[in-house]
């Protein structure tokens, strides 16, 4: 017999290449209803397929549940960074900026810093700071290049001072 997450997994890989829609809403539903409403991982779940099917203002909601029920050190960074993605996506983007700035200063060596900085860039450029967004991608890039990591870092300040 399969286990639980398992069963998650094999959700998210039957929509893997589609548009989410109401059949793995119904399927993350069904699974998520096994371990009761007051189940952070199952309210994770529940928000992903709703965010995932283009329903952020439902997810943000399921997102905030499962934060604050509390989820274990893999799932509550994925949570943050998804939750910060559908305020953005809403136009929060000062709700989106304050989750992602308070994510980035929880976790700054942790594995999903990169996503994390990607998502505060989104933020940014969608919220009319462009100059600002591609700065923080471009120091996100900095320690992955194999040279020119203190003309980048300085380009990548200079290019911040452009939004004003």
């Amino acid at each position: 017999m399969k286990t639980w997450d398992e069963r998650i997994d094999e959700v998210w890989a039957d929509a893997s290449g589609d548009e989410v829609g109401e059949e793995t809403i119904a399927r993350i539903d069904a699974l998520a209803a096994e371990r009761g409403f007051d189940d952070a991982r199952a309210q994770f779940e529940r928000a992903g397929a709703r965010d995932s099917a283009g329903r952020p203002a439902e997810a943000v909601e399921l997102y905030r549940h499962a934060l604050a029920l509390g989820l274990d050190d893999e799932h509550r960074p994925q949570c943050v960074i998804q939750l910060a993605s559908s305020l953005r996506n809403l136009g929060a983007y000062d709700d989106a900026l304050a989750v992602i700035l308070a994510e980035q200063e929880r976790s700054a060596d942790g594995p999903y810093r990169d996503a994390v900085a990607t998502v505060h860039a989104l933020i940014l450029a969608s919220s009319g700071k462009p100059s600002q967004g591609l700065s923080v991608a471009l120091l996100a890039l900095v320690p992955h290049l194999p040279r020119y990591h203190r003309s980048m870092t300085a380009y990548a300040h200079e290019i911040a001072e452009l939004d004003g």
